[in-house]
Parts: C-alpha cells; structure tokens; sequence
C-alpha cells in the first residue's frame, strides 16, 4: 500500500541545476505548497564544496549516477561515460564549475525554429537575475542573484602561454566569455564563491528550505506521474524501501535531466507506443519525441610533457605539494584547488567565414589517460577540443519497467559527417595554437595523439578510439512545434494539462559550450512562465 505524503500545489522531481531554482522561485511567496523530491542525498561531501573535488567525484556512486552508453557505433563499440549528479544540486554539485551561457545566437535560433519568448534578448533577464557576478553589473551581467560568478583566484604561468599562443596562431584575447562577442582565449569564470563552489543547492536551495511552505524529500526515487486523463495529478516515489504518493493541485514539473527526465515520462506511459508496449507499460500518450534527439558535445583530449613542474600533477603526486596546496587553499582560498575543469580556454572558428565560433578548447593543468584516471606521474597538460553544434542526434529509452535500471543512453557521437569534419579540423586548429612559440618553452612533448598523428583521417581515428563525452547532454524533451516536440514554448508537456518539463531536455538545440549556467536560465524563465499561468488561471476563475 502507497503511504500518502501530502497535497501540494506544485511537485518539483530533481534538486538539480533547474530544480532548485524552480523549488526556490514557486515558494517564495509563500502562498504556494510545493515539494522538492531528489533521488540522492544531501551535498555534504567536502569534496563537492571544494572545486577541484569534481574529478573525485567521478566514480563516486553516493553522488553520481554512473551512467554509461551503449556501445558506440562510431567508436569502435566503447561505451563512454555519463555521469549525472545524485545529490542536492544535481549535476552543478559534481560538474566542473565553469560558467559559460552559450552564445546570443544559440537562443535566437531557439526563437527562429517557432520558441517564442526564447531569443537572447528575452532570456537575458533571467541570465542577468540569476547571477551574483564578482566584476560588478552591466548590460549582460547582474549582481546579486542566488548563482555565484567568480573570476579564477588567481593566474598561473602555462594558462598565460596558451593565452599568448591563442593570439600567435591568430586568434583574439578575451576577458569575457558571455560577453559582447564569445570568440577569443582566456580564462573561464567559475560558479564559485571565495574558493568554494555555489551549486543551485547552495545558491538557490539553502535559504529556501527554511521557509514554512517547501518540502524537502532526499534519497527518495520518483517512479511515475500518477494521471486522470491527461492530466497530471501526482508522483509515486519510493523511499526507505516504502512506497509514497504525493499529490499536486496545480502541476507536477520534471527536472530529473536529460537522461531521468524522459525516463521518467516513459515510464509513466508517456513515450514512444512501441517501447512502453514492449516493457508493459500502460500507454497514455504515444510520444516518440520523449527520449529522442539527444545531444550532447564530444571532445578529443591532447596531453603534453611539461618541461616545468608546475602543474597539477606535480603538487598531486608529492606529499609536500598536497600539503602546501591544502594550506594554500584553506588560508587564502587560492591555488591548484580552486580549478575547475578548464582553467583557460577558447572559443574559435575552424573557419574564419563563419558567423560564430564553431569549436572551444579547454586547457587543463593535469594530464592522465582518460577522464578520471589517476594522474601522470610527471609534468603534464592537457588541451582539449569539442564541436559546439554537433549535428548527431541519439536516444535515452528505459530498458525495462523497473524505474531503478539505468535507461540505454545511445549518443550516436559522429554518426554526423559535419560533426567528424568540425572534430578534424578543430584538432588541426589546436595543434596549430600548441605549436606556436610561446608554449615552446613549456612542451617537452606531445604524449598522445603524439608526433606520428597527422594527417586527418589519423586525427579522425584519434577522435573515435580516444574522444569522450564533455557531460553535456541535451534535447531529450525538446522544445517545439512540430509532431515530434515534446514541450511547448511555455515548457507544457504537450496534450497535457498540469505537466511541464523544466531542464536540460527541452533544448531544441545544445547551446554552444558548457550547459549548467543555461539550466539555471530555463530554471528561472520557468519559474516566471509557472507563476503567471496561475495568476491568469486565478483571474479567469474569479471573472
């Protein structure tokens, strides 16, 4: 038997990037009942408040997901990593820090494929009121918001080369990646605070959870939408072993991501027929959208000998270093474990005739094999490079009706022949800044592709036996108008009444670059769109 867990007006599933922004903004009044239910625990491992903790947090099964793919068609059948944050802030308490919206064009291309209320310049507030940026407010940016924008503590001598070696190979320096124009180098701001990350769980959750009206359920699995009709009425989840229902006067929104999201739908009846069919699940909707056009962005990493023990490596690999860096740290909040996942980095063209940059590159000061490999027992960096508009499109589908298996996550990176194109000359293009004379000093060699790779169809080969995922995954629950978008422009689970979708997953498109600071975009806008249905609903009713 279901224990009953209470009438709420709105139910919120996933504390992530965009669900705690929602639990925050629909509470704040305090005329609304509303409920936060998170399928992980709380965000008190030092290692998510201290930002280099991300690459410990790879592995760690109390906070991540540990998703995989499927095998990979274009990748020799490997199946690549997906982690996804199971903790109080989702995804920005395991990510990598780095505050990138995408650029301008990005929405207005959202508003040109029939998303009105998308463009740039209507996002803009919402970028602008979600942000606390430590440079101060203008036109792009605002201050005093729940989400922490800071510059890296401090500079350090191989970002500085990479920089100058940007502007050797012909490539302009920038001090703003959201700013005016997103092309050029330099180093990325970070969602941090004085040395310690600023997760939506920090950020906007904290102070809300003190407030009479949220509800707050950890460790707790939602496994379906409970409907009338089409019309969603509640959630199911499990928690302790016990089976609860929670019901939603007002609306149920999903924020579980782009790969729980459309699980979730799925396995409620809404998604493709034949899938829901197979697995025995009652249909209510036939959606083949829910779960497909999966996006997400694919890098190739290069790593180099240092010449110099300055990176990260060094400090990791000697007991005086670690020591030295945790002083460092906890005195001055500056050092090697203030980094995010990119230091310094660049956006680019692979082509100078087109409109935007194409491609950006992270630099790293550490090198291992793979993502979240034991470091290099020597100096080491590394570069890497991704296509920012990959034209591949895969799939999420459940794989049985039990809501605790993992969903088959089937990417398809480079099935897209622009997307091996861009990949190829993108490399090409790193290597041409690698080689120019101001990391001459610093480069003592090229470990892998190594010397030997260089023509393109070796580059090409490189990319499918070594590439990865850069945790970016979108469109799963996309926006749009036509037969196959799940969501409207005002994030409503089509055909439904009281369902929205409010994450990741309703990208018509994946921005271009690093996605966190755009779910909290979506978070916000959703909040507004929420609200003022309800107030027109309201004033309907009493006319």
């Amino acid at each position: 038997m279901a224990q009953e867990a209470g009438s709420f007006d709105y139910i919120v599933v996933g504390a992530g990037s965009a669900g705690c922004v929602l639990a925050n903004r629909l509470s704040a009044s305090g005329r609304h009942r509303v409920l936060l239910i998170e399928a992980g625990g709380e965000d008190r491992n030092i290692w998510i408040h201290v930002p280099i903790g991300y690459a410990k947090l790879f592995t760690d099964a109390r906070h991540n997901w540990l998703y995989n793919s499927e095998p990979e068609p274009e990748l020799g059948g490997r199946q690549i990593i997906q982690p996804r944050g199971k903790v109080m802030g989702g995804s920005s308490s395991i990510n990598g820090l780095l505050y990138i919206r995408g650029q301008a064009e990005d929405f207005d291309h959202w508003r040109q494929l029939g998303n009105a209320g998308w463009s740039f310049t209507d996002v803009l507030p919402f970028f602008r009121r979600a942000e606390d940026q430590q440079r101060g407010a203008d036109e792009l940016h605002g201050v005093g918001g729940p989400l922490s924008v800071s510059d890296v503590s401090e500079p350090h001598p191989l970002c500085e080369a990479f920089i100058a070696a940007c502007e050797q190979a012909g490539f302009p320096r920038t001090d703003d990646f959201n700013g005016a124009s997103q092309e050029g180098a330099g180093y990325f701001q970070l969602t941090t605070r004085k040395g310690r990350r600023w997760s939506t769980a920090r950020g906007y959750l904290k102070s809300a959870r003190k407030r009479h009206n949220l509800a707050v359920v950890s460790n707790a699995l939602t496994t379906r939408i409970l409907f009338e009709g089409r019309r969603a009425v509640g959630v199911e989840y499990v928690k302790d072993g016990a089976t609860h229902v929670a019901r939603a006067n007002a609306e149920v929104i999903v924020s579980g991501g782009a790969f729980n999201s459309p699980q979730l739908l799925q396995l409620s009846g809404v998604g493709p027929a034949e899938l829901l069919r197979e697995h025995g699940i009652d249909v209510v909707a036939d959606m083949p959208g829910v779960g497909a056009d999966l996006q997400d962005h694919y890098q190739a990493r290069f790593n180099y000998r240092c010449a110099e023990p300055i990176t990260i490596n060094d400090m990791m690999n000697s007991p005086l270093g670690r020591i030295a860096a945790g002083l460092r740290y906890a005195l001055l909040r500056k050092g090697f474990l203030t980094v995010g996942a990119g230091y310094a980095g660049g956006f680019f063209k692979t082509d100078p005739a087109m409109a935007t940059p194409d491609v950006q590159l992270h630099f790293i000061l550490f090198s291992a094999d793979s993502v979240g490999q034991k470091l290099h027992a020597w100096p080491g960096f590394l570069a890497s490079v991704c296509q920012l508009r990959p034209e591949s499109r895969g799939t999420v589908r459940i794989k049985s009706s039990d809501p605790a298996q993992a969903p088959a996550i089937q990417p398809r990176y480079l099935s897209a022949g622009a997307d091996r194109d861009v990949m190829v000359a993108g490399m090409q293009l790193l290597r041409r800044v690698m080689g120019q004379p101001a990391l001459g000093r610093y480069i003592e060699e090229e470990l892998t592709p190594g010397p030997k790779i260089t023509s393109d169809a070796d580059l090409l080969e490189f990319a499918r036996a070594k590439g990865t995922t850069v945790f970016h995954p979108t469109s799963t629950c996309r926006m749009g108008s036509d037969v196959k978008a799940v969501v409207d422009e005002r994030l409503r689970v089509r055909g439904f009444t009281g369902l929205r979708v409010a994450d990741a997953s309703i990208m018509p498109t994946v921005v271009s670059g690093n996605t966190n600071a755009a779910c909290v975009m979506i978070g916000e806008k959703a909040s507004d769109m929420i609200l003022a249905d309800a107030s027109a609903k309201a004033a309907a009713v009493a006319a």
